[in-house]
Protein backbone atom coordinates (compact mmCIF):
# COMPACT_ATOMS: atom_id res chain seq x y z
CA UNK A 1 0.00 0.00 0.00
CA UNK A 2 1.38 3.40 -1.08
CA UNK A 3 1.95 5.99 1.57
CA UNK A 4 -0.64 8.58 -0.36
CA UNK A 5 -3.55 5.81 0.02
CA UNK A 6 -2.16 5.10 3.64
CA UNK A 7 -2.64 9.01 4.04
CA UNK A 8 -5.81 9.06 2.58
CA UNK A 9 -7.03 5.74 4.83
CA UNK A 10 -6.12 7.52 8.04
CA UNK A 11 -7.76 11.00 7.29
CA UNK A 12 -11.27 8.75 6.19
CA UNK A 13 -10.57 7.55 9.14
CA UNK A 14 -10.59 10.09 11.23
CA UNK A 15 -14.00 12.06 9.39
CA UNK A 16 -15.65 8.65 10.17
CA UNK A 17 -15.14 9.32 14.12
CA UNK A 18 -15.19 13.20 13.91
CA UNK A 19 -19.03 12.73 12.73
CA UNK A 20 -19.74 10.35 15.08
CA UNK A 21 -18.48 12.33 17.84
CA UNK A 22 -20.62 15.21 15.95
CA UNK A 23 -23.99 12.79 16.23
CA UNK A 24 -23.32 11.76 19.69
CA UNK A 25 -22.75 15.49 21.02
CA UNK A 26 -25.76 15.99 19.37
CA UNK A 27 -27.71 13.66 21.03
CA UNK A 28 -26.56 14.36 24.35
CA UNK A 29 -27.48 18.32 23.66
CA UNK A 30 -30.55 19.32 25.13
CA UNK A 31 -34.16 19.26 23.34
CA UNK A 32 -37.09 20.47 24.01
CA UNK A 33 -40.40 19.29 22.11
CA UNK A 34 -44.05 20.35 22.77
CA UNK A 35 -46.94 18.32 21.85
CA UNK A 36 -48.99 19.02 19.69
CA UNK A 37 -47.20 21.43 17.89
CA UNK A 38 -50.48 22.78 16.38
CA UNK A 39 -53.51 22.54 18.41
CA UNK A 40 -56.83 24.48 19.29
CA UNK A 41 -56.67 27.68 21.70
CA UNK A 42 -58.98 25.45 24.50
CA UNK A 43 -56.60 22.47 23.74
CA UNK A 44 -54.18 21.83 26.45
CA UNK A 45 -50.37 20.57 25.52
CA UNK A 46 -47.39 19.07 26.99
CA UNK A 47 -43.91 20.60 27.12
CA UNK A 48 -40.69 18.24 27.53
CA UNK A 49 -37.08 18.94 27.74
CA UNK A 50 -34.52 16.19 27.36
CA UNK A 51 -30.46 15.59 27.50
CA UNK A 52 -30.32 17.84 30.38
CA UNK A 53 -27.58 17.11 33.44
CA UNK A 54 -29.87 15.57 36.27
CA UNK A 55 -30.44 18.06 39.31
CA UNK A 56 -29.66 21.08 36.92
CA UNK A 57 -31.78 24.58 37.15
CA UNK A 58 -32.89 25.63 34.27
CA UNK A 59 -35.96 28.33 33.02
CA UNK A 60 -38.69 27.61 30.51
CA UNK A 61 -39.73 30.63 28.97
CA UNK A 62 -42.78 31.27 26.22
CA UNK A 63 -42.63 33.90 24.10
CA UNK A 64 -45.31 35.88 22.07
CA UNK A 65 -44.82 38.82 19.04
CA UNK A 66 -48.32 39.74 19.38
CA UNK A 67 -50.69 41.30 16.97
CA UNK A 68 -50.01 44.44 18.44
CA UNK A 69 -46.65 44.38 18.11
CA UNK A 70 -45.93 43.89 21.95
CA UNK A 71 -43.48 41.19 23.10
CA UNK A 72 -45.10 38.58 25.95
CA UNK A 73 -43.80 36.39 27.71
CA UNK A 74 -44.37 33.80 31.07
CA UNK A 75 -41.45 31.62 32.33
CA UNK A 76 -41.06 28.58 35.04
CA UNK A 77 -38.32 27.84 36.99
CA UNK A 78 -37.27 24.17 36.98
CA UNK A 79 -34.90 21.63 38.80
CA UNK A 80 -34.11 18.53 36.19
CA UNK A 81 -34.98 14.78 37.46
CA UNK A 82 -32.61 12.04 38.22
CA UNK A 83 -32.80 11.33 34.36
CA UNK A 84 -32.05 15.04 33.09
CA UNK A 85 -36.03 15.91 31.90
CA UNK A 86 -37.81 18.60 33.14
CA UNK A 87 -42.05 18.01 32.01
CA UNK A 88 -43.80 21.05 32.39
CA UNK A 89 -46.39 18.84 32.89
CA UNK A 90 -45.64 17.21 35.67
CA UNK A 91 -42.97 19.12 37.58
CA UNK A 92 -42.81 21.72 40.05
CA UNK A 93 -42.18 25.42 39.19
CA UNK A 94 -40.04 26.83 41.78
CA UNK A 95 -40.94 30.31 40.84
CA UNK A 96 -41.35 32.47 37.70
CA UNK A 97 -44.84 33.90 36.27
CA UNK A 98 -46.58 30.98 37.54
CA UNK A 99 -45.56 28.48 40.29
CA UNK A 100 -46.55 24.42 41.25
CA UNK A 101 -47.37 21.84 38.51
CA UNK A 102 -48.99 23.71 36.04
CA UNK A 103 -49.29 22.29 32.10
CA UNK A 104 -50.44 25.35 31.15
CA UNK A 105 -48.85 27.90 32.94
CA UNK A 106 -46.70 29.00 29.98
CA UNK A 107 -50.13 30.63 28.38
CA UNK A 108 -52.48 31.22 31.20
CA UNK A 109 -49.56 33.86 33.01
CA UNK A 110 -48.48 35.40 30.19
CA UNK A 111 -47.31 39.29 30.70
CA UNK A 112 -45.89 41.87 28.91
CA UNK A 113 -41.91 41.44 28.94
CA UNK A 114 -40.40 44.32 30.97
CA UNK A 115 -40.25 47.62 29.78
CA UNK A 116 -43.47 47.05 28.12
CA UNK A 117 -46.09 50.18 27.30
CA UNK A 118 -48.77 50.35 30.75
CA UNK A 119 -52.08 48.81 29.74
CA UNK A 120 -51.89 46.24 27.77
CA UNK A 121 -54.16 43.51 26.80
CA UNK A 122 -53.19 40.49 24.35
CA UNK A 123 -56.31 39.64 22.00
CA UNK A 124 -55.87 38.05 18.66
CA UNK A 125 -57.14 40.22 15.80
CA UNK A 126 -56.54 38.26 13.28
CA UNK A 127 -58.30 34.51 13.68
CA UNK A 128 -56.73 33.16 10.25
CA UNK A 129 -53.69 32.72 11.53
CA UNK A 130 -52.28 31.02 14.22
CA UNK A 131 -50.64 32.87 18.03
CA UNK A 132 -47.23 31.39 17.46
CA UNK A 133 -45.31 30.89 20.91
CA UNK A 134 -41.59 30.27 20.97
CA UNK A 135 -40.69 28.12 24.13
CA UNK A 136 -37.28 27.92 25.13
CA UNK A 137 -34.97 26.33 28.15
CA UNK A 138 -32.38 28.42 29.37
CA UNK A 139 -29.59 27.51 31.96
CA UNK A 140 -29.91 28.82 35.51
CA UNK A 141 -32.87 30.67 37.38
CA UNK A 142 -31.57 34.55 37.55
CA UNK A 143 -30.57 36.62 34.38
CA UNK A 144 -31.67 33.84 31.44
CA UNK A 145 -32.69 36.92 29.59
CA UNK A 146 -29.40 37.73 28.87
CA UNK A 147 -28.52 34.47 28.30
CA UNK A 148 -28.78 32.00 24.88
CA UNK A 149 -30.80 29.39 25.04
CA UNK A 150 -30.22 25.81 24.99
CA UNK A 151 -33.37 24.69 22.70
CA UNK A 152 -36.02 26.21 21.63
CA UNK A 153 -39.50 25.18 20.14
CA UNK A 154 -42.42 26.19 18.40
CA UNK A 155 -46.17 25.80 18.94
CA UNK A 156 -49.14 26.97 17.29
CA UNK A 157 -52.49 27.77 18.91
CA UNK A 158 -55.07 28.49 16.97
CA UNK A 159 -59.22 29.98 17.13
CA UNK A 160 -60.37 28.83 13.78
CA UNK A 161 -60.48 25.06 13.46
CA UNK A 162 -59.47 23.62 9.35
CA UNK A 163 -62.95 23.98 7.18
CA UNK A 164 -64.23 26.75 9.41
CA UNK A 165 -65.28 29.85 6.63
CA UNK A 166 -65.25 32.97 7.79
CA UNK A 167 -67.56 35.44 5.78
CA UNK A 168 -67.58 39.36 7.01
CA UNK A 169 -71.34 40.74 7.56
CA UNK A 170 -72.38 44.19 6.50
CA UNK A 171 -76.18 43.77 6.18
CA UNK A 172 -79.26 45.91 7.37
CA UNK A 173 -75.88 48.36 9.18
CA UNK A 174 -75.08 45.34 10.70
CA UNK A 175 -71.50 44.84 11.40
CA UNK A 176 -69.86 41.88 12.16
CA UNK A 177 -68.84 38.46 10.98
CA UNK A 178 -69.79 34.81 10.41
CA UNK A 179 -68.63 31.89 11.29
CA UNK A 180 -69.80 28.64 9.89
CA UNK A 181 -68.39 25.10 10.72
CA UNK A 182 -67.19 22.48 8.18
CA UNK A 183 -70.09 19.96 7.31
CA UNK A 184 -73.36 20.29 5.98
CA UNK A 185 -75.53 21.47 9.06
CA UNK A 186 -77.34 22.23 10.01
CA UNK A 187 -75.86 24.16 12.88
CA UNK A 188 -77.55 25.92 16.14
CA UNK A 189 -76.30 29.42 16.03
CA UNK A 190 -74.52 32.19 18.42
CA UNK A 191 -75.15 36.05 18.45
CA UNK A 192 -71.99 36.50 20.34
CA UNK A 193 -71.43 40.07 21.82
CA UNK A 194 -68.39 41.57 23.63
CA UNK A 195 -68.76 44.45 26.13
CA UNK A 196 -68.29 48.46 26.43
CA UNK A 197 -64.94 48.52 25.25
CA UNK A 198 -66.12 48.26 21.66
CA UNK A 199 -64.77 47.17 18.29
CA UNK A 200 -64.99 43.73 16.61
CA UNK A 201 -63.40 40.85 18.14
CA UNK A 202 -63.63 37.69 16.46
CA UNK A 203 -61.40 34.99 18.41
CA UNK A 204 -64.10 33.55 20.37
CA UNK A 205 -66.78 33.19 17.71
CA UNK A 206 -64.40 31.30 15.82
CA UNK A 207 -63.60 29.33 18.26
CA UNK A 208 -67.25 28.61 19.17
CA UNK A 209 -67.45 27.43 15.03
CA UNK A 210 -64.75 24.91 15.74
CA UNK A 211 -66.92 23.50 18.35
CA UNK A 212 -69.74 23.18 16.02
CA UNK A 213 -71.78 26.15 16.88
CA UNK A 214 -72.17 28.81 13.77
CA UNK A 215 -71.43 32.30 15.15
CA UNK A 216 -71.83 35.62 14.63
CA UNK A 217 -69.35 38.30 16.39
CA UNK A 218 -71.30 40.72 16.24
CA UNK A 219 -69.62 44.97 15.86
CA UNK A 220 -71.94 47.34 17.98
CA UNK A 221 -70.03 50.59 18.70
CA UNK A 222 -66.23 51.58 17.81
CA UNK A 223 -64.10 51.24 20.65
CA UNK A 224 -64.07 54.78 22.84
CA UNK A 225 -67.80 55.45 21.83
CA UNK A 226 -69.23 53.87 24.98
CA UNK A 227 -70.93 57.12 26.26
CA UNK A 228 -71.82 57.96 22.72
CA UNK A 229 -73.12 55.39 21.20
CA UNK A 230 -76.32 54.59 19.82
CA UNK A 231 -77.86 51.34 20.58
CA UNK A 232 -80.68 50.24 19.16
CA UNK A 233 -83.05 47.48 20.06
CA UNK A 234 -83.53 46.72 16.49
CA UNK A 235 -79.87 46.53 15.53
CA UNK A 236 -79.59 43.70 17.55
CA UNK A 237 -82.54 41.81 16.70
CA UNK A 238 -81.73 41.94 13.34
CA UNK A 239 -78.01 40.61 13.90
CA UNK A 240 -79.83 37.56 15.76
CA UNK A 241 -82.18 36.90 12.09
CA UNK A 242 -78.68 36.95 10.33
CA UNK A 243 -78.36 33.77 12.28
CA UNK A 244 -81.57 32.63 12.28
CA UNK A 245 -82.29 33.11 8.27
CA UNK A 246 -78.64 30.96 7.31
CA UNK A 247 -79.47 28.09 5.62
CA UNK A 248 -76.53 26.25 7.86
CA UNK A 249 -78.49 27.07 10.69
CA UNK A 250 -81.15 25.19 12.15
CA UNK A 251 -83.68 28.71 13.31
CA UNK A 252 -84.86 27.52 16.27
CA UNK A 253 -81.49 26.69 17.86
CA UNK A 254 -79.88 30.36 18.03
CA UNK A 255 -78.71 31.12 21.29
CA UNK A 256 -76.69 34.56 22.47
CA UNK A 257 -73.75 34.89 24.41
CA UNK A 258 -72.44 38.06 26.15
CA UNK A 259 -69.83 39.85 28.36
CA UNK A 260 -70.63 42.35 30.39
CA UNK A 261 -72.80 44.78 28.40
CA UNK A 262 -73.19 42.14 25.75
CA UNK A 263 -74.68 40.37 29.11
CA UNK A 264 -77.22 43.15 29.71
CA UNK A 265 -78.10 43.45 25.70
CA UNK A 266 -78.61 39.15 25.45
CA UNK A 267 -81.32 39.76 28.64
CA UNK A 268 -82.90 42.32 27.19
CA UNK A 269 -83.35 40.60 24.40
CA UNK A 270 -84.94 37.77 26.04
CA UNK A 271 -86.82 40.02 28.28
CA UNK A 272 -88.39 42.40 25.22
CA UNK A 273 -88.39 40.96 22.24
CA UNK A 274 -91.38 40.18 20.45
CA UNK A 275 -89.59 39.13 16.94
CA UNK A 276 -87.03 36.72 18.46
CA UNK A 277 -86.49 34.21 20.75
CA UNK A 278 -82.90 33.30 21.84
CA UNK A 279 -83.17 29.54 22.94
CA UNK A 280 -80.44 29.80 25.26
CA UNK A 281 -78.47 32.87 26.89
CA UNK A 282 -74.89 32.91 29.02
CA UNK A 283 -74.17 36.16 30.60
CA UNK A 284 -69.90 36.39 31.47
CA UNK A 285 -70.09 39.51 33.88
CA UNK A 286 -73.63 39.42 35.36
CA UNK A 287 -75.36 42.30 34.04
CA UNK A 288 -78.43 43.28 34.14
CA UNK A 289 -78.98 46.90 33.58
CA UNK A 290 -81.27 47.91 31.00
CA UNK A 291 -78.06 48.99 28.32
CA UNK A 292 -80.15 49.63 25.87
CA UNK A 293 -82.49 52.20 27.58
CA UNK A 294 -79.74 53.85 29.91
CA UNK A 295 -78.02 54.14 26.99
CA UNK A 296 -80.37 56.64 26.09
CA UNK A 297 -80.58 58.85 29.15
CA UNK A 298 -78.97 62.20 29.55
CA UNK A 299 -76.32 60.75 31.72
CA UNK A 300 -74.59 58.30 29.37
CA UNK A 301 -73.98 54.96 30.03
CA UNK A 302 -71.02 55.18 32.48
CA UNK A 303 -70.75 58.38 35.07
CA UNK A 304 -67.21 58.92 35.72
CA UNK A 305 -67.73 61.14 38.39
CA UNK A 306 -69.19 58.38 40.25
CA UNK A 307 -66.07 55.75 39.43
CA UNK A 308 -63.26 55.16 42.30
CA UNK A 309 -59.78 55.53 41.63
CA UNK A 310 -57.51 53.15 43.57
CA UNK A 311 -53.92 53.76 44.68
CA UNK A 312 -52.24 52.77 41.33
CA UNK A 313 -55.07 55.76 39.60
CA UNK A 314 -57.45 52.52 38.17
CA UNK A 315 -60.66 53.08 37.39
CA UNK A 316 -63.32 50.69 39.45
CA UNK A 317 -66.62 50.46 38.50
CA UNK A 318 -68.34 48.49 40.83
CA UNK A 319 -70.07 51.09 42.93
CA UNK A 320 -71.71 52.38 39.42
CA UNK A 321 -73.68 49.55 38.91
CA UNK A 322 -74.61 49.44 42.52
CA UNK A 323 -76.16 52.85 42.67
CA UNK A 324 -77.53 52.35 39.30
CA UNK A 325 -78.94 48.88 40.68
CA UNK A 326 -81.27 51.03 43.05
CA UNK A 327 -83.82 52.30 40.71
CA UNK A 328 -85.59 49.10 38.86
CA UNK A 329 -86.05 51.67 36.22
CA UNK A 330 -82.36 50.52 35.01
CA UNK A 331 -82.62 47.44 35.30
CA UNK A 332 -83.88 44.84 32.99
CA UNK A 333 -87.45 42.78 34.06
CA UNK A 334 -85.43 39.45 34.17
CA UNK A 335 -88.75 37.85 34.91
CA UNK A 336 -90.18 38.00 31.08
CA UNK A 337 -87.17 35.58 30.41
CA UNK A 338 -88.90 32.38 29.04
CA UNK A 339 -85.25 30.46 28.21
CA UNK A 340 -83.01 28.62 30.12
CA UNK A 341 -79.81 32.10 31.17
CA UNK A 342 -76.38 30.79 32.51
CA UNK A 343 -74.87 33.41 34.38
CA UNK A 344 -71.09 33.42 35.23
CA UNK A 345 -69.56 35.71 37.88
CA UNK A 346 -66.19 36.33 39.16
CA UNK A 347 -66.33 36.97 42.86
CA UNK A 348 -63.19 39.56 42.70
CA UNK A 349 -65.54 41.56 39.49
CA UNK A 350 -63.82 45.16 40.50
CA UNK A 351 -65.62 46.61 37.70
CA UNK A 352 -68.90 45.72 38.20
CA UNK A 353 -71.16 44.25 41.03
CA UNK A 354 -71.84 40.62 38.89
CA UNK A 355 -72.14 38.84 41.92
CA UNK A 356 -74.63 41.40 43.44
CA UNK A 357 -76.48 41.47 40.17
CA UNK A 358 -76.50 37.17 39.92
CA UNK A 359 -77.86 37.60 43.24
CA UNK A 360 -80.82 39.82 42.15
CA UNK A 361 -81.43 37.81 39.27
CA UNK A 362 -81.90 35.08 40.87
CA UNK A 363 -83.77 36.43 43.76
CA UNK A 364 -86.35 37.51 40.99
CA UNK A 365 -86.45 34.28 38.96
CA UNK A 366 -87.14 32.25 42.27
CA UNK A 367 -90.07 35.02 42.96
CA UNK A 368 -92.24 33.75 40.05
CA UNK A 369 -91.14 30.21 39.49
CA UNK A 370 -88.18 30.42 37.06
CA UNK A 371 -85.45 29.36 38.87
CA UNK A 372 -85.15 26.33 37.46
CA UNK A 373 -84.35 28.33 33.60
CA UNK A 374 -81.50 29.79 35.70
CA UNK A 375 -77.84 27.97 36.30
CA UNK A 376 -75.24 30.21 38.17
CA UNK A 377 -71.49 29.93 38.81
CA UNK A 378 -69.28 32.31 40.63
CA UNK A 379 -65.77 31.94 40.88
CA UNK A 380 -63.85 32.94 44.14
CA UNK A 381 -60.56 35.26 43.12
CA UNK A 382 -62.10 35.85 39.21
CA UNK A 383 -62.39 39.14 37.84
CA UNK A 384 -64.25 40.20 35.64
CA UNK A 385 -62.62 39.45 32.26
CA UNK A 386 -63.39 35.54 32.12
CA UNK A 387 -62.31 34.60 28.41
CA UNK A 388 -61.92 31.16 26.42
CA UNK A 389 -59.50 28.94 28.15
CA UNK A 390 -55.33 29.92 28.56
CA UNK A 391 -56.18 33.30 27.61
CA UNK A 392 -53.73 35.32 30.01
CA UNK A 393 -55.13 36.90 33.05
CA UNK A 394 -55.39 41.19 32.84
CA UNK A 395 -56.15 42.42 36.53
CA UNK A 396 -55.89 46.51 34.84
CA UNK A 397 -56.04 47.52 31.20
CA UNK A 398 -56.17 50.58 29.31
CA UNK A 399 -59.99 51.49 28.02
CA UNK A 400 -60.77 54.20 25.93
CA UNK A 401 -63.97 55.56 26.88
CA UNK A 402 -64.64 58.50 24.92
CA UNK A 403 -62.81 59.62 21.80
CA UNK A 404 -59.23 59.67 22.86
CA UNK A 405 -60.29 59.53 26.51
CA UNK A 406 -58.43 56.56 28.44
CA UNK A 407 -58.03 55.43 31.31
CA UNK A 408 -57.09 51.69 33.09
CA UNK A 409 -59.34 49.96 34.44
CA UNK A 410 -58.93 47.74 37.08
CA UNK A 411 -61.10 44.50 36.09
CA UNK A 412 -60.15 42.10 39.55
CA UNK A 413 -58.84 38.47 39.87
CA UNK A 414 -56.09 36.91 40.98
CA UNK A 415 -53.90 35.06 37.79
CA UNK A 416 -54.11 31.68 39.01
CA UNK A 417 -58.41 31.27 40.40
CA UNK A 418 -58.86 33.55 37.28
CA UNK A 419 -57.49 31.46 34.73
CA UNK A 420 -59.01 27.82 36.70
CA UNK A 421 -61.95 29.77 36.24
CA UNK A 422 -61.47 30.45 32.58
CA UNK A 423 -60.99 26.87 31.76
CA UNK A 424 -63.41 25.07 33.48
CA UNK A 425 -66.29 28.07 32.56
CA UNK A 426 -65.89 27.01 29.12
CA UNK A 427 -66.08 23.61 29.20
CA UNK A 428 -69.55 24.45 31.51
CA UNK A 429 -70.46 26.97 28.58
CA UNK A 430 -70.30 24.64 25.90
CA UNK A 431 -72.23 21.84 27.79
CA UNK A 432 -74.95 24.37 28.13
CA UNK A 433 -74.56 25.40 24.83
CA UNK A 434 -74.83 21.50 24.02
CA UNK A 435 -77.96 20.36 26.10
CA UNK A 436 -79.78 23.74 25.05
CA UNK A 437 -79.14 24.06 21.23
CA UNK A 438 -78.53 20.58 20.23
CA UNK A 439 -81.26 19.45 21.92
CA UNK A 440 -83.41 16.35 21.08
CA UNK A 441 -86.13 18.79 19.33
CA UNK A 442 -83.38 20.26 16.99
CA UNK A 443 -81.91 18.35 14.03
CA UNK A 444 -78.18 17.01 14.99
CA UNK A 445 -75.60 18.73 13.27
CA UNK A 446 -73.20 16.81 10.51
CA UNK A 447 -70.06 17.36 11.23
Amino acid sequence: MSDCVLVCNVFNTYIFLYRGLLIMLRALAPIISVAPVRAMMDERFSVLVENLPPAAPVTVQSHHYSDDQDDWEAYGHYISDHNGTVSVSKHLSFGGTYSGVEPMGLLWSMCPVPGSRMGLRLRKKDVCTPLVVNISVYSGHDGFRDKKPLASAITERWYMAPGVKRIEVNENGVRGTLFIPPGPGPFPGILDMWGGGGGLHEYRAALLASHGYTALALEYFKPGELQTANLKFQYFENAFRIIQDHPKVNPDSVGILGLSLGSSIALGLAAYSNIIKPRACVCIGANHTNGLEVHESKDGFINLEQAIVDENNHHIWRNIGLAMMRDPSNLVDVQRINCPVLLVSGQDDQNWPSVEMADDITQKMHDVGKAHQLTRIDYPDAGHLIEPPFSPHFRATNFMVKDKYKVIVLWGGQTKPHSDAQEDSWRKILVFFQQHLYSITSPKAKL
